[in-house]
């Protein structure tokens, strides 16, 4: 679904050149979750913003069904983010304003969806994430899982195959974290409609409940397993 291909990048030059991301290789199938870990500095919100259309990579492609991209700049990737690739932060970034209901339809509006068919849609995406029952309550009526909730149903609504999830559960409690994770695994084991979500964690646990976890270090992608890693041995312990 997405092969990501000797993705370099680099900020800064001469002697202050920074060499971010060394060469990425990785995959996703539909319908998979994969957790990215990795220490901070380690270029995973680097990777997430080239896959995302937010930032050119130096050198490197990107194949996201069948659109191969990731060297131009942000004004000449727009078809990706407007049907390719959607988003979710820490940060909920909700209008204070506007029902549930709304923030989903407006940013379908946005991309160009007549308000008719926005709202058909929005009330679907906010169907999926469980939240029928609270369309028209504004983000103060919310809980943090809730608004989180609506911020994902704003990422489905476009029916975009691959969900980008920055430290998704960054603001929320235990149990609302483990809400949310569970709700990424039923969108993506969806028989009908399965979408893919990479989201990068600091939490070891919400990252373990992952169909698969990719690791990276010194801007590669350094292992698939947690031991390895972080530098431990077989035994677990530290070297």
């Amino acid at each position: 679904m997405i092969e990501v291909e000797a993705l370099n990048k680099s900020f800064g030059s001469g002697s202050n050149k920074l060499h971010v991301l060394k060469g990425i290789d990785m995959e996703m199938k539909r319908g998979e979750l994969v957790a990215l870990m990795g220490p901070s500095g380690c270029g995973k919100s680097t990777l997430l913003n080239i896959i995302g259309g937010l930032l050119p990579a130096d050198s490197g492609e990107i194949s996201l069904n069948s659109r191969k991209y990731g060297l131009k700049n942000p004004s000449a990737v727009v078809d990706v983010r407007r049907t390719l690739v959607g988003w979710i932060f820490q940060d909920f970034h909700l209008l204070d304003h506007l029902s549930a209901l709304d923030n989903v339809a407006m940013a379908l509006e946005i991309s160009g969806v007549s308000s008719i068919e926005a709202e058909k849609r929005a009330r679907v995406a906010l169907e999926r994430v469980n939240l029928s029952d609270r369309m028209d309550h504004i983000p103060d009526q919310l809980s943090g899982g809730q608004q989180q909730r609506v911020a994902i149903a704003r990422a489905i609504a476009g029916n975009r195959p691959l969900l980008l999830a920055d430290e998704p559960t960054g603001n929320l409690d235990i149990a609302s974290g483990a809400e949310v994770l569970q709700l990424f695994k039923d969108l993506c084991h969806d028989e009908e409609n399965p979408i893919s979500i990479l989201m990068v964690t600091h939490d070891p646990d919400l990252a373990s409940k992952a169909d698969r976890m990719l690791l990276m270090r010194d801007g590669l992608v350094a292992a698939s397993d947690i031991r390895s890693a972080w530098g431990l041995d077989t035994e677990g312990e530290e070297e």
